[in-house]
C-alpha cells in the first residue's frame, strides 16, 4: 500500500477556518448545478481524508496551499546504479558562535557564492543581522497614490476583494474589524471570564451597520481570566483563592508578534500567536525550546497573564541556539513586554510556591532546607573538629621539633662552651707567646644586651660602630686586624680610614711627606651580608656574623695558619657560636659570668668583695615593700644625703636611672635630725632609729609617687613605667654624693689571659646630655691622686679575676669633698665588663702620637722630637731653641665618639673636611697635637667622634669647646637648629674650666705660702 499525502491536523482546521460560507440568500450568485455540487461534496470527502491521493491536488486547484510529496520509499524499487552515501553538496557557512554572543565583533566577509544564495539564505543563516535596514534595487514593492474616499458617504458598499493569479480568496471572509475592536473584545472577554459567544456571521455586502468602537485607554486595570480547558492548562484546587491578577503594563497595540500567556500556557490557536507562528517558521525549533522554559518558569511561579514580545523572544532563542547553558531568569523576564508587573509578582515572598505542586515543592523546599541545615550543622560540627585535630596534631608535632631543637641547640650550647673553656685555657697558656708573635685581631664591637634593651636604642647599627678606631691596634707591628662592621660603609669613609692608617709612618717620623699605604694591607673591614637581610631586627653584630657564611667563609681565609683571637663588645652567646665557627678563642670571659657582673646588682657584689668604698646602697631589690623599707632604712641612716638613685640592673650608660630629693620632702626630717643629735654615738643602733624608721617608712610611697623622677624620659616617661621595670628586672638604691660639686672618672682596665692586670687609660667625664651618662672624657684624669686610684682599680681587678673574668672591663668612680670631714671621698659605682668607647680613642691617641701612657702616674708622654745634625757654630744658637721645644712633653686628650648633629646630614665629608681647614680644625703631626675625627655614621652623617690632643688640660678642653663651637654656627642657622649636643657639651666643659683654673690658683697659692 502506497503512502499518501499526509495533512497536519493544523492544516486541517485551517481548510476548516478557511471554507466558504454559505451564500446569503440575495445573493449574485443563485446557486450551484448538480454536477458542481457533487464536484464540491467531493472536494469535502477528498480533504477531509488526508489518505486520499488527491487531497494535494485539491488543495492546490482550489486553495493554492501545496502539501509536501512524500513518497513511499516500501514500494519504490530499488536503483542498479551505485549509492553514493554522505552529502554531495557543501554546508553553506553560518556566522560564529562568538559573533552570535558579542555584536560588537566585525561580521565576516560574504563571498560571492553566498551571496547568490539570497538574502533570506544570508539572514537565516546569521550572516546578516535580523534588524538589518536593507535596501532592494529595483524595490520589490512598488508606491502608488491611494484613492481616498469620501467619509460622508457613509451607504457605499465595499466591494469583495478579490486577487488576482492563481490564488484565489472569493470564498474567504476576512476580519474586517479594526485592530481596537479586537484589543477591546479580548479585555471585555478577560474582564467577564466568560467564554465567548459565537456571533453568526453577517452578510457585509448587503448590510453594514457601522459602530463607533472606544478603545481602551487605561494602562493599569484588574483582568479577570477566562479559565482553560482542561487540555491547555491546569484547573485551581476547590476552594483555594484565585491567583492574584496582574496589572497590564502599557499599550500592547503598537507593535507586531505579542501573544499572552496566560496561566502559564500559551494559547496556540489564537491568531497573534498563529501569525507568530507562521512569520517565524524557519526558526521555530529553537524558540518552542525557549517558550517551553518562559511557560514552565511562569507557571512555577503562579503568574496569570504575561504578554510576551515574540521579536525579543525570537533574538533570545537564537542567542541560545548554538549555547547548551540555559537561559536565566532575567533573560527570560526580558522578553516580556509587562516585566516590571511579573517581576514584582516573581519576587512577592512565597509566589514561588503558588503554582502547579506548590504544597510539593514548598515541601520539598522545606526538607531540603531542614537537611541542608542538619548537614550544615554536622559539616561545621565536623569541621570544627577536624580543625581542633589538627592543630592538636600540629602543635604536638611543633612542640617534639621545639623539644627537639632545644636539646640540640642545648647540647650545641654545652659543646661550643666546652670547647670555649678548652680554647681559653690553650690561650692562656700561650698568650706571652701570641702577644710577642704575628697575630690577627679579629675586633667585634657587638652590644650584647637583653633583647628589649637593644630595642630601645635608636639607631643601634651606629651605637655599635662608636668603636671604628679598633683599627689603630696597627700600631703594634705584629698586628693584623679584621674589623667587622655593623652597618655598611661607603667609598668616602673607606678612603679616610686609609689615609688615616697611612699617618702611622709620617707619625714615626714626625713628617707628613712620609706617608706609606703598605699598612692597607694589614686590615680587612669586613660587612656581614645578614645585616642588610635583618634591617630592622636589632639583632647584635655578634647574632649577624653567626647568621652570615660568607663573611666567616672570609674570615677564615685571612687567618688561616695564623695566631688569631676575638675582641668582643658585650659578649653574647653567639659570640660563643662565632669562635666555634672560626676555630679561635675569645678575649673574655663567659657570656653568663660577664652579663651577671655588669649589672648594678652584680658590680655591688665585686665592689663589697673588693672591700673598696662605695655609696651607702641595697641592691637586689625586686618587690615594691622591699624599695620602701630599704629606702626608709638608708635615709634613716644617711640623714645627710638629700638625693637618692633608683638603678635598672640590666641597663647602662645611665639609662635606666631614676631620682628623688627625699629629705626636701620628708615632713619628719627636723624631728629625724634632732633625734640623731640626742643620741650621738649611739645612732647607728637600731633601737635608737626605730622610732624614726617607722614615720620616714610611712612617708616614703607617698613622697616616691609624687617626686620621683627618671632621668631618660624618652625610655621611661614616668615613674609608674620606670617602677614596673624595676620590680620586674629588679635593681639598686643608692645614695648621691651630698657635695655640689662632683666629679666622675673613668678608668679602662685589662686582665689578660695570664692574669696580668693592667690599667689601660683613665678620663675625667664629661656629661652633656644627663649628669649619670657619660658624653666624653678627658684623659688622663687629674681629680684624683694616682696611688689611690690604683690600688682601689686593682682590688677589684682582683676581685673580677677571682670569679672568672677576662679582657677589657670599665670602673666608674665619683669622687667629692665630704662636707663633714673635709676630704675627698671615692666611691665605686658601676662596673662594666665590655669593651668601652674611651679604650677605642685611646688606641688613637696612641695611633697619632706615639706616646706613652704610666699607669702609675697617670702621665701621657711622647718621645721628644729628633734633632737633626747642625754645624758647630748654630749648636749653640739652636740648643736654646730646641730645650725651650721640648720642656712639656706631656699630652692631654679631650675625646668624645657622642657628637650628634642632624644638620650634618646635608653635608658631604669632603665639604665638611674643608669647613675644618678654613677654621684651622686640623692636627700637626710634627707638634703631636690638634683634632682627629672618627666616621661613624657613613650615610646619614648625624654622629660623629673626635679628640683634641694638647700639652696641656686647658688647651686641650678649649680647643675641643672651640670645635664644638665653631663647627656649630656651621651646620645650624636660625632657620636650622636640628637636634645637636653640642651647646650641653660647650656649658659642661666651660664649667671643668672653670673648676680646672680655680684648683690651679689654689695650688698656685699653696706653693707660695
Amino acid at each position: 500500500m502506497s503512502r499518501r499525502p499526509v495533512a497536519t491536523n493544523h492544516m486541517m482546521a485551517m481548510v476548516k477556518q478557511q471554507a466558504p460560507p454559505a451564500r446569503a440568500r440575495g445573493s449574485q450568485i443563485q446557486g450551484l448545478t448538480p454536477g458542481e455540487k457533487h464536484k464540491d461534496r467531493w472536494s469535502m470527502r477528498v480533504m477531509q481524508n488526508p489518505q486520499n491521493e488527491q487531497t494535494r491536488e485539491v488543495l492546490d486547484d482550489h486553495y493554492s496551499i501545496q502539501l509536501p510529496l512524500i513518497v513511499d520509499k516500501k514500494n519504490q524499487k530499488p536503483s542498479s546504479a551505485k549509492v553514493h552515501t554522505g552529502s554531495t553538496i557543501d554546508h553553506l557557512a553560518v556566522l560564529p558562535k562568538s559573533h552570535r554572543v558579542d555584536a560588537s565583533l566585525v561580521p565576516p566577509q560574504i563571498s560571492e557564492n553566498q551571496a547568490r544564495q539570497g538574502i533570506l539564505s544570508l539572514i537565516q543563516r546569521g550572516l546578516i543581522p535580523p534588524a538589518a535596514e536593507l535596501t532592494l534595487d529595483p524595490a520589490p514593492v512598488g508606491h502608488k497614490q491611494v484613492a481616498l474616499h469620501d467619509p460622508t458617504n457613509k451607504e457605499r458598499d465595499k466591494q469583495n476583494v478579490i486577487a488576482e493569479g492563481p490564488y484565489h480568496f472569493a470564498g474567504v471572509r476576512f476580519d474586517e474589524t479594526a485592530p481596537e475592536e479586537r484589543y477591546a473584545f479580548m479585555a471585555a472577554e478577560a474582564v467577564s471570564g466568560s467564554p465567548p459567544v459565537e456571533k453568526k456571521p453577517r452578510n457585509l455586502a448587503h448590510r453594514r451597520i457601522p459602530q463607533k468602537l472606544e478603545p481602551v485607554q487605561t494602562k493599569t486595570f484588574e483582568m479577570k481570566f477566562q479559565p482553560l480547558h482542561k487540555k491547555e492548562g491546569f484547573s485551581p484546587p476547590v476552594g483555594s483563592k484565585p491567583p492574584p491578577t496582574t496589572p497590564a503594563s502599557g499599550d500592547f497595540k503598537s507593535n507586531n508578534f505579542r501573544f499572552p500567556i496566560q496561566h502559564g500556557k500559551v494559547r496556540e490557536l489564537s491568531p497573534e500567536f498563529m501569525a507568530y507562528k507562521q512569520n517565524y517558521c524557519l526558526c521555530w525549533g529553537s524558540i518552542v525550546t525557549m517558550l517551553k522554559h518562559l511557560e514552565k518558569l511562569l507557571t512555577n511561579y503562579a503568574v496569570p497573564i504575561a504578554f510576551v514580545n515574540g521579536d525579543r523572544l525570537a533574538d533570545l532563542a537564537m542567542e541560545f541556539e548554538l549555547d547548551s547553558q540555559r537561559p536565566s531568569v532575567d533573560d527570560l523576564l526580558s522578553v516580556l513586554v509587562n516585566k516590571d508587573d511579573v517581576i514584582a509578582i516573581v519576587k512577592r515572598p512565597g509566589q514561588r510556591y503558588m503554582g502547579p505542586f506548590g504544597k510539593e515543592q514548598a515541601a520539598t523546599k522545606i526538607q531540603s532546607t531542614f537537611r541542608r541545615y542538619v548537614t550544615r550543622k554536622w559539616y561545621l560540627e565536623h569541621r570544627r573538629l577536624k580543625w581542633a585535630s589538627g592543630v592538636i596534631a600540629i602543635t604536638w608535632v611543633m612542640n617534639v621539633k621545639m623539644s627537639q631543637v632545644r636539646k640540640q641547640l642545648k647540647y650545641t650550647r654545652q659543646a661550643n662552651m666546652e670547647t670555649f673553656r678548652t680554647r681559653s685555657k690553650k690561650f692562656a697558656a700561650n698568650w706571652n707567646r701570641i702577644k710577642n708573635s704575628r697575630r690577627v685581631v679579629i675586633h667585634v664591637p657587638s652590644l650584647g644586651y637583653a633583647q628589649h634593651i637593644r630595642e630601645s636604642i635608636g639607631d643601634f647599627g651606629i651605637r655599635q660602630n662608636t668603636q671604628f678606631a679598633r683599627l689603630c691596634d696597627l700600631r703594634d707591628p705584629n698586628v693584623d686586624v679584621i674589623y667587622v662592621s655593623p652597618v655598611p660603609i661607603n667609598d668616602e669613609t673607606l678612603q679616610y680610614y686609609a689615609k688615616l692608617v697611612g699617618l702611622k709612618t709620617a707619625v714615626d717620623s714626625s713628617d707628613v711627606a712620609k706617608q706609606s699605604t703598605d699598612i692597607q694591607e694589614r686590615y680587612k673591614i669586613i660587612v656581614p651580608e645578614a645585616v642588610k637581610s635583618f634591617p630592622t631586627h636589632r639583632m647584635c653584630l655578634a647574632t649577624h656574623l653567626k647568621y652570615s657564611p660568607r663573611a666567616l667563609r672570609r674570615i677564615k681565609a685571612i687567618i688561616k695558619g695564623k695566631d688569631a683571637y676575638i675582641v668582643p663588645g658585650m659578649t653574647h652567646l653567639d659570640d660563643i657560636d662565632v669562635a666555634a665557627i672560626l676555630g679561635v678563642p675569645i678575649l673574655s670571659g663567659e657570656p653568663d659570668v660577664m652579663s651577671l657582673y655588669s649589672s648594678h646588682s652584680g658590680s655591688k657584689r665585686i665592689f663589697a668583695s673588693a672591700n673598696i668604698s662605695t655609696p651607702p646602697s641595697e641592691y637586689d631589690v625586686y618587690s615594691i615593700g622591699q624599695v620602701y623599707e630599704s629606702l626608709a632604712q638608708l635615709v634613716t641612716e644617711n640623714l645627710d644625703v638629700r638625693t637618692w638613685l633608683f638603678k635598672l640592673d640590666d641597663e647602662f650608660d645611665g639609662r635606666g636611672i631614676a631620682f628623688c630629693h627625699v629629705t626636701d620632702h620628708l615632713r619628719c626630717h627636723v624631728w629625724v635630725v634632732k633625734e640623731s643629735q640626742r643620741y650621738g654615738d649611739k645612732w647607728n643602733k637600731k633601737w635608737a632609729q626605730e622610732p624614726a624608721f617607722l614615720k620616714i617608712q610611712h612617708e616614703i610611697p607617698e613622697i616616691l609617687q609624687q617626686y620621683a623622677e627618671p632621668c631618660n624620659k624618652s625610655i621611661y616617661p614616668s615613674w609608674q613605667l620606670f617602677l614596673e621595670a624595676f620590680l620586674s628586672k629588679g635593681g639598686v638604691i643608692e645614695a648621691c654624693p651630698p657635695s655640689e660639686s662632683v666629679t666622675a672618672l673613668k678608668v679602662d682596665m685589662l686582665i689578660e689571659p695570664s692574669g696580668k692586670i693592667s690599667i689601660l687609660t683613665a678620663g675625667d667625664q664629661i656629661h652633656a646630655e644627663s649628669p649619670f651618662a657619660c658624653w666624653g672624657v678627658s684623659t688622663p684624669q687629674s681629680s684624683v691622686e694616682p696611688d689611690d686610684l690604683n690600688k682601689a682599680c686593682v682590688k677589684v681587678a682582683e676581685a673580677c679575676k677571682a670569679r672568672g673574668v677576662i679582657g677589657h672591663f670599665t670602673i666608674d668612680f665619683v669622687t667629692f669633698i665630704d662636707p663633714k670631714t673635709d676630704e675627698q671621698v671615692l666611691w665605686a659605682v658601676d662596673l662594666s665588663l665590655s669593651y668601652s668607647d674611651t679604650a677605642a680613642m685611646n688606641q688613637l691617641i696612641h695611633f697619632v702620637t706615639n706616646a706613652k701612657w704610666d699607669g702609675r702616674s697617670h702621665e701621657l708622654t711622647i718621645d721628644p722630637p729628633r734633632q737633626e745634625r747642625t754645624g758647630r757654630r748654630r749648636r749653640k744658637a739652636e740648643s736654646q731653641t730646641q730645650s725651650d721645644l721640648n720642656t712639656n712633653l706631656n699630652r692631654y686628650a679631650v675625646l668624645s665618639t657622642r657628637l650628634l648633629n642632624s644638620n650634618l646630614a646635608v653635608i658631604h665629608y669632603s665639604v665638611f673636611f674643608q669647613m675644618c681647614r678654613a677654621h684651622g680644625i686640623g692636627y700637626d703631626i710634627k707638634e703631636k697635637q690638634g683634632t682627629m675625627f672618627t666616621l661613624i655614621d657613613s650615610f646619614n652623617r648625624e654622629n660623629l667622634g673626635m679628640v683634641t690632643i694638647g700639652d696641656n688640660l686647658q688647651g686641650a678642653l678649649s680647643t675641643f669647646a672651640r670645635n664644638l663651637s665653631v663647627l656649630h654656627q656651621e651646620f645650624s642657622t636660625t632657620n636650622m637648629q636640628g637636634n645637636t649636643n653640642f651647646l650641653a657639651a660647650i656649658e659642661d666643659i666651660e664649667a671643668i674650666l672653670g673648676t680646672t683654673l680655680t684648683n690651679e690658683e689654689e695650688e698656685i697659692a699653696e706653693t707660695e705660702n
